[in-house]
């Protein structure tokens, strides 16, 4: 498999492989304007040169947009092999380039946000413990921090305290949300619309600097729905899938 690694100069006219292929769709620009902001913090994405799901997104930790605490690490985004991609080696030779890079470049280890089982949009875990990541701490309700040590006694990250029993004050339901996942572009002003329509109490909460995704009250800052403060789904929801948690709570 051939790999392209994004840069300034070819990021406008690259794929970002999340099933989108047409530069102008409002997914695709939030998503590149935010990688090209990341770039010069050492964001690498390394894709496919062949369009679809293969690539693997990581930015050393200090830049990270999630709210844990790792000195010295690589911190995976966003690792994504499926469809015809996968069964052909292609999530190894991905992640071994993440390790051969965190390595030269003096890292202690890698670390990413995954779950107690395979869920969306988050790593999965069996594949990352095959390939000897560890827990380093949870979150609830399902979210575990893993790592992968590059040296010995590396520091054992974690998620900072404010995540590991996620709420907010707020009622009714209450969004935050990132650019760092290009479905947020699309999906979000859906269900802001429909809630409108539907009368329901809803609090966007858009998170646009670093700084402010360390303090989020979720692990996962890309999308975190809340209702009446309790944390309720990392899944990016679609109209109809808003509607029937809206249903199941009352709203």
């Amino acid at each position: 498999m051939n790999y392209i690694k994004l840069t300034p100069e070819n990021l406008e006219n690259e794929h970002i492989c999340c099933a989108m292929t047409n530069n102008k769709d409002p997914q695709t620009m939030a998503k590149k304007a935010w990688i090209s902001d990341r770039l010069a913090e050492g964001l690498v994405f390394l894709k496919s040169a062949e369009r679809g799901k293969c690539f693997i997104e990581y930015i050393p930790s200090e830049y990270a947009w999630v709210p844990i605490e790792a000195q010295e690490y690589m911190y995976i985004n966003c690792f994504w092999v499926s469809g015809s991609f996968k069964g052909h080696g292609y999530s190894n030779e991905l992640l071994g380039a993440c390790i051969s890079d965190s390595m030269e470049k003096g890292k202690r280890g890698i670390c990413t946000i995954s779950s107690t089982k395979k869920m969306s949009f988050l790593s999965d875990p069996k594949y990352l413990a095959y390939k000897g990541f560890l827990t380093a701490d949870t979150a609830e309700p399902y979210f575990t921090l893993l790592y992968l040590p590059l040296e010995k006694n590396a520091p054992v990250p974690k998620f900072k305290e404010q995540v590991k029993q996620p709420h907010t004050e707020e009622k009714g339901f209450s969004l935050y949300y990132t650019a760092g996942c290009p479905y947020t572009a699309k999906y979000v002003p859906l269900i802001e619309e429909k809630a409108r329509d539907m009368g329901l109490p809803f609090h966007s909460n858009f998170i646009d600097n670093a700084e402010a995704a360390r303090n989020a009250p979720a692990a996962w800052t890309n999308y975190a729905l809340f209702y009446d403060g309790k944390y309720i789904t990392n899944e990016i929801l679609s109209e109809k899938r808003f509607l029937a948690i809206a249903a199941e709570l009352g709203g």
